[in-house]
This record gives structure tokens, C-alpha cells and sequence, in this order.
């Protein structure tokens, strides 16, 4: 009778191809980031870039709310289908609050703890990219899912490192009257933390669902 049941109420199987699409989509917006952090004449253009990004990605997680909506069957907890979507959401929508700031002040030299946090940000995207396809089968890939956890929680605390000696040497480097020099230096810091934070929210999320399922 369950198998029955099961065979005529509405599911979907396509939860973990938009997983992916969006965790590609965090890497396309990881790369234009990085590139936004090479500065120069191109910066406010790769900005325009992330923007756009960011609405593609939108559009992904409303697909992915749509086909929550309209399957009883779903391969795992329908409260973890809606917060690995969002928070890998979070991620990109962070990517581009950090290009807000780059436009609203119109930015366009960076620091080299700024372009290495975001080369962090690049490694961070590409691991979950990969881990992601494991969620297909928990428990097969559960140990290489847990390592991936960890590393992503290894590399966040490595930006971590980046921002306090990059806001130090930020501080130092500022004449006391340029005041706004070191404000935005120091937002666009915390914004960049912030985006490693969001991955590693997406790791914790990938984390809980692994071990509810092993």
C-alpha cells in the first residue's frame, strides 16, 4: 500500500540538479568577486556582472521553493531542501552586497588581504561545487562529505586570520585625516568575512544532513 502511495503522489527528482546549478552559480560569482578585487577601469563593469549573477541564482531558489511546493516525496527533509537552497542563496546575495560597497564608493584599488580572502572565496565555491553531487547518495559519500566540511571550516578560518591582520595593516596605513579611507577599507573586509561565513553555513547545513542521514 505505501509503494502505492508513494507512486501516485507528486514528487520531484530534480532537487539535486538545481543544488548544483546554484553551487555553480556561486562559483561564477566567486570568479567575477575575485575579479572586482583586481581593480581597475573593468571594476564597476565585473560589478554589473555580479548583479546579474545574483538574479540568475534568485531565480534558481524560487525554483527550488516551486518544486518544494509541489512534491510530497522529496529526497530528504523538506526544512533541509529549504535551507541548503538558502543558504547557498545567502552566499551569492553576500557576494554581491560586497560589490554594493565597491560601487557605492566607488572603488577601485584593493588591498592584497582583500584579493586573498578572495581567492579563499574561490576555493570555498569549488569545494562545494564537489560536494554537493555527493548529496546524491549520502551514504555512500559521507566520509568525503564530512571532509569537505572540514576543509571549508579550515580555509574560513584562514580569512578569518586575513581579515584581522588585513583591517591592522589598513589602520596603520591611514592618515588620521582620511578617516573614510579606513571606514570603507574596513566595510569592504567585513563584507568579504561575511561571504566565507555564508559558506561555511552551507557547509554546516550539508554537515546536519549527513549526519541525519548516517
Amino acid at each position: 500500500m505505501f509503494k502505492l502511495i508513494k507512486a501516485i503522489l507528486p514528487r520531484s527528482d530534480n532537487f539535486f540538479d538545481l543544488f548544483e546549478a546554484q553551487a555553480r552559480k556561486a562559483q561564477e560569482a566567486a570568479q567575477t568577486l575575485r575579479a572586482i578585487l583586481d581593480g581597475g577601469e573593468g571594476t564597476a563593469d565585473r560589478c554589473s556582472l555580479l548583479s546579474r549573477q545574483e538574479e540568475e541564482a534568485d531565480q534558481i531558489s524560487y525554483d527550488v521553493m516551486q518544486s518544494l511546493r509541489q512534491s510530497f516525496i522529496t529526497p530528504f527533509d523538506r526544512s533541509d531542501i529549504k535551507a541548503l537552497s538558502s543558504a547557498l542563496d545567502d552566499a551569492i546575495d553576500q557576494m554581491n552586497k560586497t560589490s554594493k560597497v565597491v560601487v557605492l564608493y566607488d572603488v577601485v584599488a584593493f588591498a592584497p588581504n582583500m584579493r586573498a580572502m578572495g581567492d579563499r572565496i574561490i576555493l570555498l565555491a569549488n569545494l562545494v561545487a564537489d560536494g554537493l553531487p555527493l548529496m546524491r547518495d549520502i551514504g555512500a559519500n559521507s566520509a568525503r562529505l564530512h571532509q569537505m566540511v572540514g576543509e571549508i571550516s579550515r580555509i574560513e578560518e584562514q580569512s578569518d586570520q586575513l581579515y584581522d591582520t588585513g583591517l591592522k595593516d589598513l589602520f596603520k596605513a591611514t592618515p588620521r585625516e582620511d578617516a573614510l579611507s579606513f571606514v570603507v577599507g574596513a566595510q569592504l573586509y567585513d563584507q568579504l568575512e561575511k561571504v566565507c561565513d555564508r559558506f561555511e553555513d552551507v557547509a554546516h547545513v550539508i554537515g546536519d544532513i549527513v549526519i541525519e542521514h548516517v
